[in-house]
């Protein structure tokens, strides 16, 4: 009967793996399709004529079907994403699943959490008659505003991940916890400094200002990357609850990361200067 604790780790991996697969989808969806697939996007969009009112060609937009239906089946989408994100985080929704799933409560939530994601990444409808805000894929920033677009999307999520690396990934994805179930060890979140379940109560969305860069600094603003970016944006902002002592505990555990990394390479270092050329010619 010892190995039975053993079996939840296995849906436990498996949504890990399916939230990672949806994590390297979130890339191609947020970056990759805004900055190269959507540069025909809005090709067949009517244009403004000299002698027409600007605002007309939006008001236009109001009864034209080809637009609306997409942009509703968006914002349905992005609305099931918030709800589903954050209802589960409530604390009723959370003790519930918990009292149903045990140590799996946290496996589940990233796993419904993924599974809305690859709803929204999926069952997207790019508005492909309607106008953009902007454009830069025309002379003479064809070359340079996609470009600065690409670095800067890089590093944002460069940084995302470097994030990442502060925070215990294994019990953020829900593995940590079924692991420290199989040895007996209770809830992880026991042995964890009072600073850290401070920041975990508050921790909602720490890369915000990256995650805003992602979703608005594209060559083309298209209406349903406008709706995306908008409600995200609203979302994210209420979301936000970090505070001054939640940055100080991340810049803490940020610098220990890096002099842990420090310590190693230097470690390394020695290893190979001590079995350098050197220490064969005197074997």
């Amino acid at each position: 009967m010892a190995f039975l604790p053993l079996l939840l780790l296995v849906p436990a991996l498996l949504s890990f793996l399916f939230t990672f697969a949806t994590g390297v989808e979130l890339i191609r969806f947020i970056s990759l399709r805004a900055l190269f697939v959507q540069q025909s996007t809005g090709a067949g969009a009517p244009q403004h004529r000299a002698d027409a009112a600007p605002s007309y060609e939006w008001r236009a937009l109001v009864g034209d079907p080809k637009v609306l239906h997409p942009l509703m089946m968006d914002m349905g989408l992005i609305v099931l994403f918030i709800l589903q994100h954050s209802l589960m985080a409530t604390e009723r929704v959370k003790r519930w699943t918990g009292s149903c799933f045990g140590v799996l409560q946290r496996s589940l939530y990233v796993f419904c959490t993924a599974l809305a994601l690859q709803l929204l990444i999926r069952y997207w409808q790019p508005v492909q008659n309607g106008p953009t805000l902007w454009n830069a894929h025309t002379e003479p920033w064809d070359t340079w505003i996609p470009l600065i677009c690409f670095i800067l999307h890089f590093i944002a999520w460069l940084v995302i991940f470097s994030i990442i690396l502060i925070f215990d990934y294994a019990e953020l994805m829900g593995i940590k916890q079924v692991y420290y179930h199989c040895l007996g060890m209770g809830d992880p979140l026991a042995v964890k400094s009072s600073r850290a379940v401070r920041l975990f109560s508050h921790l909602r969305h720490p890369v915000y200002l990256e995650f805003l860069l992602l979703l608005w600094v594209v060559p083309c603003l298209s209406l349903d990357r406008l709706l995306l970016a908008l409600l995200f944006t609203a979302y994210l902002t209420c979301a936000h609850s970090l505070d001054q002592q939640d940055y100080l505990y991340l810049r803490a555990q940020l610098d220990k990361k890096f002099q842990i990394f420090s310590r190693e390479e230097a470690t390394y270092g020695d290893l190979l200067a001590q079995n350098g050329p050197s220490s064969h010619k005197e074997n």
